[in-house]
Order: structure tokens, then C-alpha cells, then sequence
């Protein structure tokens, strides 16, 4: 064979494995399900194709996504790739199916598990009728108490007809967005974005109320009961903590202070010079705690909108024993969500308390704290309300917000010698109560 005719050959086989790659794409919305501890929980996997190149895309709602850090194809075989949340989805591909395993950190006594996965194309299934489902949208509370001393939980419900989406508020987050629909007398709800993987079945009851069964990771054996606010007052239930009441510091007189290196090794300390006479964000957060992933978003806006202008953020990230050596997760962390911030490596999630011993009950994941060019911290806020929290998402963005700009207008520090002190923000008087608008 000449060698023309063996270059004709070669460019016929590569254009007919491209054709046949074309014929079957893995383009298009998936109805995917892992199974966890004996529960599927299903959830939508979005893939995109452009050549030979392939994301995936998993959802929080209908205002977040979590897409692939990497992702590849080969033959009959697909791996997606989530890095900053080291979970990975390998399946194989037969036509309209895709069969494998997606591998996580899902459980609290295991690190790294595999778990079973399939998924099919997308079809649109016939919802129940509008009509048939019950009003369930708005704030609820849930009486629940745990180990950091809540005494109730939020549930927060956006619903149209027969479809809902939901999240469970805690004081250190929420759930991600629970999706679903009203059929057979209940809603079932359901979220994965990487992370979080959660099945909700809420069901209305006669007395008004909605019983609330949960499973998959971290979740309370017993159903839980939801009520709306003005009932469980009624019957004297708790509130749900306050966010910015739940951790303090032990002297409002003292300066905050850290010493730790960043992702290169490099010591970082409050008495650098970055941190003169600025207002200063102190983030305790982990990579493995998803409510930290929905704060990074949050704090990248905030850093881009006030570091110009005094405000310095610095990560206190505290990563599992696991991670110490690789810091796999948090450089797909910091990439994938573009931190321009400073991130610091502060130890391991169980030696946080002695690691920022300012803080009293401090037992969130994350918990921000607020401090003034004085060093002085000013407000703790425990938690982080995600968008699928509604109007508790924006009531925190205010809140941050107004908090930062009290603390940018305060005198520089080299100002404040006649009384060796800085003037507390309106937004932290003793009086304030943070939580009045939630």
C-alpha cells in the first residue's frame, strides 16, 4: 500500500470512530441513582459533548451547579470527575444506560466508599395533577434537638402544583435543594450535587402538620413533625437557634489572632501586613463540608467586591488526616471556584477548638467571623443559609453585607489612640437581634 493510500486508510478509521463516537453521545439530561445504606437516591446528571470532550453537570436547585473538574470517555466506559468534593462517577455505557459505581465520602465512618449508580435518558414523567396536591409552600420548623444544642430545624418550601423544592436549615446550613413531586399522598424529595445525597418523604397530615422522613447520609432515625412558625409557638417549641448568637468569644477586648501556613507551605499571621487596618472575614471551614462549598461561592463575590476597598478574607481550613499530605481537595477546592482569597491550613477538623480557642461554642461548619481593623472580633455567624434557603440566603447576604460596610466606615486603628478602643458597628450592639427578620 502506498503511502497515500495508507494515509486514505487511516483518515477513513479516524473519521469513522468520530462518526461512531458522534452516533452514540452521551449528550443530554440523565435520570441517575446511587444506592446508600439500602436507599436509592436519585437525582439529575446533566452531560454536554463537544467533540470528544464531555462535562457533567449535577444540580443544587435550580440556582446552583457542581460541574466536572475532569471527565473522559474511552470507548464504552465514562468517568466524571468532581474533585473539589473528590467524588467520581465510572460507569459503562450501553445505549440508553449507563451502569457503574460512584465513589464518595458519605458517611461518617467511612472515608472513601464505592457505591452502585445507574442512569437512563431523561423522559418526562406524567406529574400528578396540580389540583391533587396539597398547599405546602412557605416556612416551617421542625422541633429537633442535636448535639450542638439546637432545639429546632427550618424547613423551607417553594412549590408549583404538583412539583416542590425544599431544604432543611440547620445552624450550620441547609440541605442542598430537595427536589420531587406530590404522588400518592406524599412529596418525595430527593438532592445530590456531589455532595449531601439526602431522600425526603414529607407527608401532609390532618392536623396541618407534615411528617418528614429522611434518609440516606446523617440523618435522624426517627420521622420528624414540621410545623408552621406561629403553631410550634403556640405549643411552646423552641426557635430555631439564632445564627449570630450561637458561637462568641470568650473577651470582645481581645485580638483575633492565627498563624498558618497556605497551600505553598508558607507561614501566614494576623500580624502581616495584609492585614493592617483591614477589616477582616476569618472563615473556619473544611473541603469536605458542603456547607463550607456553598460559602466559597459567596465569599469569592465578596472578595472581589470589597478587597479594594479594606476587606481581607482568610480561610481557616481545617482538612481531614486523610488530605494532609495530598491537599487533593483543597487545590481543586481553590481552583474550581476561582479563590482569590487567602486559605490557610489550619490542621485537622478535631483540633479546631484548639486551634481558635477565641471562640466559645464553636461547633459549625463554617462559622464566619467578623473583625475590625482593631482586630477585635465583632460578630461570629454561624452556618451558611445556601439559595435553596430562600429568603434566609438573602436575609444573610444583607446581613454580611451591612456588616462589612459598619466595619469598612470605622477609623483606621492608628486614628483611635485617644481611647484605645474602636467604636462596636451598629450592626453588633448587644441589642441587636440578627435573627428578627428570618
Amino acid at each position: 500500500m502506498t503511502f497515500r493510500n495508507r494515509t486514505i486508510a487511516l483518515a477513513a478509521v479516524v473519521l469513522s470512530s468520530s462518526a461512531v463516537f458522534a452516533q452514540n453521545s452521551l449528550a443530554g439530561r440523565w435520570d441517575a441513582a446511587f444506592t446508600l445504606n439500602g436507599t436509592e437516591i436519585p437525582f439529575r446528571l446533566d452531560i454536554s459533548q463537544d467533540g470528544q470532550q464531555i462535562k457533567g453537570t449535577l444540580f443544587n436547585g435550580d440556582k446552583e451547579t457542581e460541574t466536572t473538574t475532569s471527565a473522559k470517555r474511552n470507548n464504552n466506559e465514562v468517568v466524571l470527575d468532581f474533585e473539589h468534593y473528590l467524588t467520581t462517577i465510572s460507569a459503562n455505557v450501553n445505549g440508553d444506560t449507563l451502569t457503574g459505581k460512584l465513589r464518595g465520602r458519605f458517611e461518617r465512618e467511612k472515608y472513601i466508599a464505592d457505591y452502585p449508580f445507574h442512569a437512563t435518558r431523561h423522559t418526562d414523567a406524567t406529574a400528578a395533577a396540580s389540583a391533587q396536591a396539597p398547599n405546602i409552600a412557605g416556612n416551617w420548623e421542625i422541633p429537633h434537638e442535636t448535639a450542638k444544642g439546637e432545639k429546632a430545624w427550618r424547613f423551607i418550601v417553594k412549590q408549583n402544583g404538583a412539583e416542590a423544592q425544599a431544604s432543611i436549615l440547620r445552624v450550620d446550613g441547609d440541605t442542598g435543594a430537595l427536589t420531587g413531586t406530590y404522588k400518592n399522598g406524599s412529596w418525595l424529595l430527593s438532592h445530590f450535587d456531589g455532595a449531601r445525597p439526602l431522600l425526603v418523604r414529607v407527608t401532609p397530615k390532618e392536623d396541618g402538620t407534615l411528617e418528614v422522613k429522611t434518609e440516606g447520609a446523617y440523618t435522624p432515625t426517627e420521622a420528624l413533625i414540621a410545623y408552621r412558625p406561629e403553631v410550634a409557638r403556640s405549643k411552646g417549641f423552641a426557635e430555631p437557634e439564632d445564627y449570630s448568637k450561637h458561637t462568641t468569644v470568650r473577651d470582645a477586648n481581645e485580638r483575633f489572632s492565627f498563624k498558618f501556613p497556605d497551600v505553598n507551605g508558607k507561614l501566614v499571621s494576623s500580624d502581616d501586613a495584609r492585614f493592617k487596618n483591614k477589616v477582616v472575614l476569618a472563615i473556619v471551614t473544611g473541603t469536605w463540608c458542603p456547607n463550607c462549598h456553598d460559602e466559597a461561592r459567596y465569599l469569592v463575590e465578596l472578595d472581589k467586591k470589597y478587597r479594594d476597598k479594606g476587606l481581607e478574607i482568610v480561610a481557616l481550613n481545617f482538612e481531614e488526616p486523610e488530605q494532609q499530605d495530598s491537599l487533593a481537595r483543597e487545590k481543586a477546592f481553590i481552583q474550581h471556584y476561582g479563590v482569590k482569597y487567602t486559605y490557610l491550613l489550619a490542621g485537622a477538623p478535631a483540633e479546631m477548638w484548639e486551634k481558635v480557642p477565641q471562640a466559645v461554642n464553636l461547633n459549625t461548619w463554617p462559622a464566619t467571623l467578623f473583625v475590625g481593623k482593631d482586630g477585635r472580633v465583632r460578630l461570629v455567624h454561624s452556618g451558611f443559609a445556601s439559595p435553596s434557603s430562600g429568603a434566609f440566603n438573602d436575609q444573610l447576604k444583607q446581613e454580611f453585607t451591612a456588616e462589612i460596610e459598619a466595619l469598612l466606615a470605622e477609623k483606621d486603628v492608628k486614628n483611635l489612640a485617644d481611647n484605645g478602643t474602636a467604636p462596636l458597628s451598629p450592626h453588633t450592639t448587644a441589642s441587636t437581634n440578627h435573627n428578627a427578620s428570618y
